[in-house]
């Protein structure tokens, strides 16, 4: 069986082989140490997924000599974290989503409209919105992130960004749809 040292060789050179044996390899392990970090089995799959993911993407610039599993545990060590920090910024905005204010020269009507409509906007944004689709219309809406800044931060195609964020939109409108003047 070829060394670790030999597949990374190989999969500079894009050969699929090699990466197949090395994902066959330390899968597993990776999976068992992001199944403890997270304590959350659909999430670790994702993660070691992305984890994988990344090793072939950054295929061409990886030192044969340095461990792999080293590698992985580091990739999937920061996707972990920045799942934590961005499950953070959801839980802040579930729980304080922010203010629309009105024009201090808005009417009475239009202003407590306009509360309603925050109300419910954030009520649906929090209870009808899957968990992905949630964070990255948070992201999109809230942080005013652009869909590659998304895409970079969340570790998923920018298509899948504008995905999530149509998908949040017609959410949104289905419900909402009883406050058509905004």
């Amino acid at each position: 069986m070829a060394t670790d040292e030999e597949l990374v060789r190989q999969m500079h050179a894009s050969d699929a082989e090699a990466f197949r044996l090395l994902f066959e390899k330390y899968q597993p392990m990776l999976f068992r140490h992001v199944v403890y970090l997270l304590r959350d089995v659909d999430t670790a799959h994702d993660v070691v997924q992305e984890s994988f993911v990344r090793l072939w993407e950054h295929r061409t610039t990886l030192h044969p000599q340095l461990p792999i599993l080293a590698y992985l545990f580091r990739v999937s060590g920061n996707l972990v974290r920045d799942l934590a920090r961005h499950r953070e910024v959801r839980r802040k905005h579930q729980a304080h989503p922010p203010p629309v204010s009105p024009v201090p020269d808005d009417d009475p009507a239009d202003a407590l409209h306009l509360r309603m409509l925050e109300e419910m906007l954030a009520d649906v944004v929090r209870t009808r919105l899957p968990e992905r689709c949630r964070q990255v219309f948070l992201l999109s809406r809230v942080e005013g992130m652009s869909n590659n800044e998304i895409s970079e931060r969340l570790g998923i195609a920018v298509k899948t960004v504008e995905n999530q964020i149509t998908r949040a939109l017609r959410i949104l409108r289905r419900h909402l749809k009883d406050f058509e003047r905004l």
